[in-house]
């Protein structure tokens, strides 16, 4: 058994196949789904009240852009991955730049993305003096 902890994730997506799929790559990689959410309204109330590690968000939830959610996730400082089939160009201005999982996706694509999740918040943690 492993004492390291397994990393929590918030899943946002609205085709229940698409999500049931995303959690089981997730599982794969050794990750535990801690919510999935359908729906914009319940997605927000998840980002404001789950204790995760990130997040993977389908850009499109049911004709509605998930930025909102983003927005409070960025607040509380818990990196997220935007799922898109529509590529870069699906994100408004503010998330330029931000992980992207092209989909349709792998398993592989994901660890991909999530590995690239790891080495932006490194790059983003505040420096620390060393003793």
């Amino acid at each position: 058994m492993s004492l390291e902890r397994r990393r929590r994730v918030l899943v946002v997506e609205d085709e229940v196949l698409v999500a049931m799929l995303v959690e089981d790559m997730l599982a794969e990689l050794g990750c535990e789904v801690a919510a999935v959410s359908s729906h914009l309204a319940e997605g927000l109330e998840l980002a404001r009240s789950q204790e995760i590690d990130f997040a993977i968000l389908d850009v499109n939830v049911n004709g509605q852009p998930s930025f909102a959610i983003a927005e409070i996730l960025r607040s509380r400082q818990i990196p997220f991955v935007f799922a898109t089939g529509y590529g870069e160009k699906a994100l408004g201005g503010a998330y330029v730049g931000s992980v992207i999982l092209q989909k349709p996706f792998q398993v592989d694509d994901l660890a991909r993305a999530i590995a690239e999740l790891a080495m932006s918040d490194l790059q983003a943690a505040p420096s620390r003096p060393v003793d």
